[in-house]
């Protein structure tokens, strides 16, 4: 949602690197960058203009002028003021002293309460470990009911619906029989899926004040689409005039609209951002931390969502014997199976294009991810399922008649089967040299690298049997003395790392190319 709007940003942030010091006309063309770039990402114009006012006042500052670089030091400004209109600090749920806690769910039709409400369901019990239940509130829309409950049933989470709904029955009736209900069988959490309309009207603003009253919710959550702009604003600043509410909830965040909303509501309301939807599965809801969803924008990556992400994925035990394995005999006892199981895991965390997407400087190899074919995976999962448990033991044994029987087994090409196995091979002898604090192979001037001077056995030896060079049978160029080497330019790399001296050139070892490249240039 935000590829638009980050692209604009860096664009801006280019025409400050290099430069020594800030003058007002530099600052003045990148604030006018900035300005556009949220305008265009549909940012309420009130928010836009506090926004420059602020980054300019910050920038025009001695702190800047008389820093080393002004470049990170206005993206560093950026970013804080970025994170002030996102909503600061991130907000926790508050829990009732005395369960149970009640959450009522607001906003339009067809903003994604009821998918929503699941998604929550399960978070809380999952992450924290409540005992949530859902209340089917919603009697109007057709099948709203029907639609919790299964909602509700893919969650693991029990449903309280006494009434069909389409029409029939009383909501406030149903909340107040639902508080009974959660004391009698003791739920520690109570999530209210209220009705919606088309647009805000007197009738939607009543029945949720009714309801609101009914059952005192502890938390009122604004459950707003992240696509459609500024009238996000204006629906949230009308909810919060007639029912009031306490946080919001973005849905559809993984859309490919502008997303000004996200970046408007907090700062118009006064009313934090808490949670965010980012896809259809029950698994995509995440809190909303303002200072990550500013590093995401400025493309700088999400660390600190993939390490959580990673860390309730993950079994630790399973992960410290695959390192064991990794550590032990240059890795050979890292099989098949364990790449296959790692592989697994790694799924579980979400689409990769969304993990790779965490990582800083992402933003760089977008057009790539966008590219990349979630299928490959399972195309690979079908050759490794279709090799014997001694082939997956051992893969070298994997001669010419076994791969074609592999690649028919999994209806793919001898040339799949090979690249796999010679990508496995590959991939193992890397993270082996990782797991052993060796380096990584095929990295020139790194430490434990064969080859490369760089404390391996083979350098060591090379090292003793090195002689002295002698001079140069010339005389005038004996006289000028040994030939120093040049110093690299500015952003190349030493020749001791791989550096070509007059060049700007790097290349990644053949390791991580064909990790990257995957099998396609052998087909």
């Amino acid at each position: 949602m935000f590829d638009t709007l980050s692209d604009r940003l860096s664009g801006a942030f280019k025409n400050l690197r290099g430069k020594g010091k800030l003058t007002d006309a530099d600052i003045d063309a990148t604030a006018r960058e900035i300005r556009i770039a949220l305008l265009e990402a549909d940012v309420a114009l009130p928010v836009v203009k506090e926004f420059i006012a602020a980054v300019k006042e910050r920038a025009g500052g001695a702190e800047v002028r008389g820093g080393l670089n002004p470049a990170q030091q206005v993206i560093k400004i950026v970013n804080e003021e970025l994170v002030k209109i996102l909503g600061g600090e991130t907000r926790e749920l508050r829990m009732a002293k005395r369960p149970p806690t009640v959450i009522m769910l607001a906003g339009l039709q067809g903003a994604g309460k009821t998918t929503l409400a699941g998604k929550l369901a399960k978070w809380l019990k999952e992450v924290k470990h409540q005992t949530p239940m859902l209340v089917a509130a919603d009697l109007q829309r057709p099948n709203a009911v029907t639609q919790l409950q299964v909602v509700g049933d893919r969650a693991g989470v029990p449903v309280y619906a006494p009434e069909p709904g389409n029409g029939v029955g009383d909501p406030v009736q149903v909340a107040k029989q639902a508080m009974d209900e959660a004391r009698t069988k003791q739920y520690s959490v109570v999530i209210v899926d209220t009705a919606g309309r088309l647009g805000v009207d007197a009738e939607l603003m009543q029945q949720a004040a009714d309801i609101r009253d009914a059952v005192t919710p502890d938390e009122i959550l604004f459950v707003v689409d992240a696509m459609i702009g500024q009238d996000a604003v204006n629906t949230a600043q009308a909810f919060l005039d007639g029912v009031g509410f306490d946080g919001v909830v973005l849905s559809k965040l993984d859309g490919d609209a502008r997303g000004g909303a996200a970046l408007s509501i907090a700062q118009v309301t006064g009313r934090q951002v808490m949670f965010a939807s980012n896809g259809e599965k029950l698994e995509d809801f995440d809190v909303f931390h303002p200072d990550r969803m500013a590093s995401r924008i400025l493309g700088m990556g999400d660390v600190m969502s993939l390490i959580e992400q990673a860390e309730r994925t993950f079994d630790a035990d399973a992960a410290a014997k695959t390192a064991a394995k990794l550590q032990k005999k240059g890795g050979k006892e890292f099989t098949l199976d364990d790449f296959l199981a790692q592989m697994q895991s790694v799924r579980k965390m979400g689409p990769l294009t969304k993990i790779f997407g965490m990582l800083p400087g992402a933003a760089q190899f977008k057009d790539q991810l966008e590219n990349f074919d979630e299928r490959e995976i399972d195309r690979i999962e079908a050759v490794i399922h279709s090799m014997t448990p001694a082939e997956r033991t051992d893969p070298h044994i994997i001669n010419g008649s076994r791969r074609a029987r592999i690649a028919k087994g999994s209806g793919t090409e001898v040339a799949t089967v090979s690249g796999l196995v010679e990508r496995f091979f590959e991939a193992r002898k890397m993270m082996s040299a990782m797991a052993s604090g060796k380096g990584m192979p095929g990295m020139p001037g790194m430490p434990g690298m064969p080859g490369m001077g760089g404390g391996g056995k083979k350098g060591k030896q090379q090292a003793k049997k090195a002689k002295p060079k002698r001079g140069s049978g010339n005389p005038a160029k004996r006289a000028k003395g040994p030939a120093q080497p040049a110093e690299p330019a500015p952003g190349e790399l030493p020749a001791a790392f791989g550096g070509q001296l007059g060049s700007s050139n790097f290349e990644l070892p053949d390791a991580f190319k064909n990790l990257i490249d995957g099998d396609d240039d052998k087909k």
